[in-house]
């Protein structure tokens, strides 16, 4: 038994050396894997961040000198034990003295820990109390979190009325563990918080959704963001650099994927970047009353579902886990006021966007999910139609699984090769061209330019005739009435021809074969019907 245990003891030493000796090389390992990352944490850091507020400064020198204070307790605690244990000892013939209670040592014991406590106090009550004195705030910015990325507002002082969101920008590559990790892995952002030296800054944050936590440890800053309350905070930063910091507070799946990001500048860099954003925001002022094309829709879509969608449906539409795959699913191929609904009101894990997104961007969004990768059903949804879901009356048509019996996948372009192959191979020569169909007529509803749910079997029998016609143009005519602005009904008539010029792209017809006419106007007692009407006809 004695061997046995030998043995045993030499098998444990051999075990913790073991993982010793691990620990160490994976903690060198990962101290040779990364560097300091700028403006953020430091490789082995122990301590705090250097600060570079007063605010962060105070934290910084209270947190010494408490360490200092418990340390001198330590010292002296342990060192009265341990002199009394070596001292007193029973090998040196001392015996444990009995006795039940000392009135001195109970007071002693009291007021000793009481003033230590109120020594630390004071400092710390003062440093609390200047932390939440926001007034005289030369700079206020409202922080909105969301699952997951932070929007910023300025609302008062210079910058006021910019806004934007603030995204993670580390690439998927990196995420998904493709390439390797950077410096700044997870600390990067779009769009990052700008702010002027040497200003106080006043934070308000708030929350669109679950409980976030804005955090720079630079700054000494650390604010929750709760949806329906507001905060606020302050700092004042008196070195130009770039800081950072993160979400706080476990909010969700992608919680770690939303860094706080802060640059802040010299008085003239941030009086140039101001002008510069604010010539921006002019430039791409977003007009919710404008009919746009598909293409201005997919652009900016693309852009819209990359800052917000691509984390969780992925950059390719595929989804991942719990998100489903927009590509080929109910959603991008069924009915369009589903589709809306879900984006402004959210569902499941999905978070609501009616008030993170505006209305062209839910409208570009929706319109690029639906015409990206092997989703072609040629709908177009304009901001106009957005601002009617959001007060309850949620665009029509749109469903083109029922179209086409409930297979996902089917859309404008497959329908239009099917019927093409079913044309004959030998049609008639292309100038003298009439084909069954021909022209067509594709019926839109009142003050809309969205392509009606019935126009599929227009534009199949149109992509179908190009097929067999290799040489034939198409000819898209737009119609209007009478009544009105001109200007706003050549501009609908234009927008709609747009519109089937797009849907005949997607089946699989070439742009330069597609010929856009005037828009001509329908006067007298003709039908209402026929004023709002594209049709589609051989070139002559």
């Amino acid at each position: 038994m004695e061997i046995l245990g030998k043995e045993a003891m030499k098998t444990i030493k051999r075990a913790l050396s073991g993982v010793l000796a691990a620990g160490g090389l994976l903690a060198a390992g990962a101290a040779l894997a990364v560097d300091d990352a700028p403006g953020g944490p430091r490789v082995n850091e122990l301590n705090f961040q250097q600060p570079v507020t007063k605010i962060a400064e105070e934290l910084f020198s209270l947190h010494t000198f408490m360490l200092i204070i418990c340390f001198v307790i330590f010292l002296g605690v342990f060192g009265v034990m341990f002199y009394s244990l070596f001292a007193h000892r029973k090998s040196r013939g001392h015996k444990a003295a009995n006795f039940h209670e000392s009135t001195t040592v109970e007071i002693i014991w009291t007021i000793v820990p009481f003033i230590i406590v109120v020594l630390m106090a004071l400092p710390a009550t003062k440093a609390v109390v200047a932390m939440k004195d926001t007034s005289n705030a030369d700079l206020t910015v409202k922080v909105t979190g969301y699952q997951w990325k932070w929007g910023y507002d300025y609302v008062k002082g210079p910058g006021e009325g910019i806004s934007f969101l603030s995204t993670l920008s580390t690439p998927r590559s990196e995420v998904n563990g493709q390439k390797p990790i950077s410096n700044l892995y997870l600390q990067e952002v779009d769009n990052p918080l700008v702010v002027p030296v040497d200003k106080k800054i006043r934070i308000i944050t708030t929350a669109n959704d679950v409980v976030h936590s804005w955090y720079v440890p630079a700054f000494g800053v650390k604010q929750d963001a709760i949806p329906g309350f507001v905060r606020d905070t302050w700092f004042k930063a008196d070195k130009v650099g770039t800081f950072r910091g993160f979400c706080t507070e476990l909010c969700g799946k992608e919680h770690a994927y939303m860094p706080v990001v802060v640059e802040v500048l010299s008085a003239d860099d941030y009086a140039k970047w101001v002008d510069n954003q604010k010539k921006k925001l002019a430039a791409a002022a977003d007009d919710p009353n404008k009919t746009y094309t598909m293409d201005e829709l997919k652009a900016r879509g693309e852009k819209v579902y990359a800052s917000n969608c691509a984390v969780c449906h992925q950059p390719n539409g595929k989804g991942a886990g719990v998100f489903p795959a927009l590509d080929g699913s109910k959603i991008a191929n069924g009915p369009i006021a589903e589709h809306v609904n879900i984006v402004l009101h959210g569902k499941g894990a999905m978070p609501p966007w009616n008030t993170a997104l505006n209305d062209v961007e839910i409208a570009s969004v929706v319109t690029f999910e639906r015409n990206s990768w092997g989703n072609h059903t040629a709908d177009i949804l304009q901001p106009m139609q957005v601002a009617d879901a959001r007060n309850g009356k949620m665009p029509e048509g749109g469903d083109h699984l029922a179209a086409a019996g409930g297979d996902a996948a089917s859309a404008p372009a497959a329908a239009a090769s099917e019927a093409a192959s079913a044309a004959p191979a030998a049609a008639s020569d292309a100038s003298a061209p009439q084909a069954a169909g021909l022209p067509a007529s594709i019926y839109f509803e009142t003050g809309k330019s969205t392509l009606p749910s019935d126009a599929a079997a227009a534009v199949q029998a149109a992509a179908a005739y190009a097929k067999a016609h290799p040489d034939a143009k198409l000819v898209l005519s737009g119609f209007t009435d009478a009544t009105g602005s001109a200007e706003k009904n050549a501009e609908l008539a234009k927008t709609r021809a747009q519109a089937v010029r797009d849907a005949l792209k997607a089946a699989g017809v070439a742009e330069d074969r597609i010929v856009l006419k005037k828009p001509e106007s329908i006067t007298g007692g003709a039908d209402a019907k026929e004023a709002r009407r594209v049709e589609i006809s051989p070139a002559a």
